[in-house]
C-alpha cells in the first residue's frame, strides 16, 4: 500500500466547463484511492464510471461526480500511489497542462511513502480479454512481462496509420503528453457546452499544416493516448503498470478503455499464482 507523506493540494480551471477547482490530497491508510465531492464519497472504480462522452465521470450521482479523472488516474499509476482521500470543492478535476505531468510533480513534493515495504506483487489475467467493434480494438493476452501498443488512423499527416509502444525509456514522455483535439471543431464544441477552458497551454490542436503548438516529444498525440488507457486501467484496483500482459489498442478511446476494464477486472489473477 502507498500513500503520499503529507497533505497538499492544487487549485486550476477545468477543461471542459473552465471553472476553477482546488483538489486536496490527503494520506490515507484504507488502501483505496477515494473521492469526496459535496456529500458523496466513492471509490475510483469502473463500477462507479457514470459516462465517457468526452472524458472519463465518476461518482455515485451526477450532482457529486468528478470528470476528467483520467489524467489524474494516470499520475497516481505512474507513481505508484494505491491509497489517497481527493477532496474537491467542484465537480471537474483541473486540466493544469493537459498532461499527468503537474500531478506527478505534486506527488512527488508531497513525497510518496510504501506503509508496507515489500516488492510489487504483479498481475496478469487468466484468459484473453479483448474489445473489438469495428475498426477499434483492445486486447489483452498474458504474458512475461508489460507491452503497450497503440495505434491511430487519423485525419492528420502524422497519425495516419501510426502506433507507439510503451517502454520504461519513454514513460516521462507519455507522462508529459498533452490532450488534443482538432482545431477546427474547437469552436463547435464550444458552442455545445464543451471545452471552455482549452487553452494552447493544456491542448495540442491538431490543423491540416501541423499543431497548434510545438510537439513535446514525437508522436505526443499517440502517447497521450496510452496516457489515457493508463488511467483508464488504473478503474480495476490494479495498477496496469504492474501487469504481466500485452495490451494492443487500435482507435479506441475512454469508453473502450472502460468497457474492457469492467471484463478485466474480473479476469486478473496473481502472476506468481500463475507461473507455479
Amino acid at each position: 500500500m502507498t500513500t503520499i507523506l503529507k497533505e497538499i493540494s492544487i487549485t486550476g480551471n477545468g477543461l471542459m466547463k473552465n471553472k476553477p477547482c482546488t483538489v486536496r490530497f490527503v494520506p490515507s491508510k484504507e488502501g483505496k484511492i477515494r473521492y469526496f465531492v459535496g456529500d458523496e464519497v466513492f471509490d475510483a472504480t469502473v463500477d462507479n464510471v457514470l459516462a465517457t462522452d468526452h472524458c472519463v465521470v465518476m461518482g455515485k450521482n451526477k450532482k457529486n461526480s468528478t470528470m476528467l479523472t483520467e489524467h489524474l488516474s494516470a499520475a497516481l499509476a505512474f507513481c505508484g500511489i494505491d491509497s489517497i482521500d481527493i477532496y474537491m470543492d467542484e465537480t471537474e478535476v483541473p486540466a493544469l497542462d493537459g498532461s499527468s505531468k503537474e500531478w506527478v510533480e505534486l506527488f512527488k513534493k508531497a513525497g510518496i511513502e510504501k506503509h508496507f515495504f515489500s516488492k510489487p506483487k504483479y498481475y496478469t489475467v487468466s484468459e484473453p480479454v479483448y474489445y473489438l467493434n469495428g475498426k477499434t480494438s483492445l486486447v489483452i493476452l498474458p504474458s512475461d512481462e508489460l507491452y503497450i501498443s497503440y495505434a491511430v488512423n487519423y485525419d492528420h499527416k502524422d497519425l495516419t496509420r501510426r502506433w507507439i509502444a510503451y517502454n520504461p525509456k519513454n514513460q516521462q514522455e507519455i507522462i508529459e503528453a498533452r490532450t488534443f483535439g482538432f482545431y477546427k471543431d474547437l469552436k463547435k464544441y464550444q458552442m455545445l457546452g464543451f471545452a471552455q477552458g482549452v487553452t494552447i497551454e493544456n491542448t495540442l490542436g491538431l490543423t491540416d499544416e501541423g499543431y497548434t503548438s510545438d510537439l513535446r516529444s514525437e508522436n505526443e498525440p499517440i502517447k497521450h493516448k496510452i496516457l489515457d488507457l493508463i488511467g483508464d486501467l488504473y478503474l480495476t484496483g490494479v495498477n496496469p503498470l504492474n501487469l504481466k500482459c500485452q495490451i494492443l489498442v487500435k482507435e479506441a478511446g475512454h469508453a473502450v478503455h472502460v468497457k474492457t476494464a469492467k471484463i478485466l477486472k474480473e479476469k486478473l489473477i496473481d502472476y506468481k499464482r500463475e507461473r507455479t
